[in-house]
């Protein structure tokens, strides 16, 4: 089974990595990982091509994440929260998953990405709520097929506790892992 995971971080060995790393660990089969950050994927420029046409006018990295979606049982966001959301670039990353609405909205079509199930990951400090991330995640998970979506793992208040010592968040990697390679996928 192939799993996207779409790391929505700047920090290459942050709090985000660390429960990243621990959820690979525990996976079998393919994973592709989408660095947000590094990526070279701009946000969707309004352009309105997919209105009429299928796929999208830019051309760049996206087309990774198109291609991992056609192919993978599963899909993990994983972010840090910034003013209670996920980071601007997961957003821009969200933002090109307009094709696949357009698909279905405008020009009638079924997309050809299988159902497949989800997860999300997110890490924060400071007193923000999480509930809008969670949310965001939730949307756009969906956008991308996923019918089964796994109970958010969180690691709050990182200030006070580093994820990858949080035992918590720990566990529910490992639940989340365990959900994602159900045989059913």
């Amino acid at each position: 089974m192939k799993t996207l995971i779409i790391n929505g971080s700047p920090r290459v060995k942050g709090d985000t990595a660390s429960l990243i790393g621990r959820l690979r660990g525990l996976l079998d089969g393919d994973i592709v990982e989408v660095s947000a950050y590094r990526a070279d994927i701009s946000p969707c420029i309004d352009c309105r091509f997919c209105r009429t046409h299928s796929g999208c006018a830019v051309r760049d990295e996206m087309e990774t994440v198109y291609d991992a979606l056609r192919g993978c049982g599963s899909v993990v966001i994983a972010s840090p929260i910034y003013f209670s959301e996920v980071t601007g670039r997961v957003l821009d990353v969200g933002s090109r998953l307009q094709t696949i609405y357009c698909a279905r909205f405008f020009r009638g079509e079924k997309p050809d990405i299988p159902s497949k199930r989800g997860g999300i990951i997110l890490v924060g400090g400071g007193d923000g709520s999480p509930d809008k991330a969670v949310s965001t995640s939730r949307t756009l998970l969906h956008q991308m097929g996923c019918t089964e979506i796994f109970a958010p793992v969180m690691s709050l208040a990182t200030e006070k506790c580093p994820a990858a010592e949080d035992e918590n968040a720990a566990k529910m990697i490992e639940e989340l892992a365990a959900f994602l390679q159900h045989e059913d996928n």
